[in-house]
């Protein structure tokens, strides 16, 4: 399974971006997908989980700001990042579960400037 992102770039404090990954490859059904974060100089940390189903899960820092939402027919996930802060610049990444196995994609750099 291989997932490429896209949507990233750089933004002035309060706008708002788009990510998105989209896996391609998989023999079965992809299960839970998530957007991760990766900060200079500090250690990986997820930022929203999605099920096949359409449960989400946020981490406290963009819940009320970020939406993740999944398209499955195209096996493609998205974050919508709104009320951006410096905070949360960082190199984005996506993975997705298939069969108990995780993919991650390249991942996207998001910088957010004052």
């Amino acid at each position: 399974v291989q997932l490429v992102e896209s949507g990233g770039g750089l933004v002035q404090a309060g706008g708002s971006l788009r990510l998105s990954c989209a896996a391609s490859g998989s023999r079965f059904s992809i299960d839970a997908m998530g957007w991760y974060r990766q900060a200079p100089g500090k250690q990986r940390e997820s930022v929203a989980t999605v099920t096949r189903g359409g449960s989400t899960n946020y981490a406290g820092s963009v819940k009320g700001r970020f939406t993740i939402s999944r398209d499955n027919a195209k096996n493609t996930v998205y974050l919508q990042m709104n009320s951006l802060k410096p905070g949360d610049t960082a190199v984005y990444s996506c993975n997705a579960y298939e069969l108990g196995n995780v993919y991650w994609g390249q991942g996207t750099q998001v910088t957010v400037s004052s």
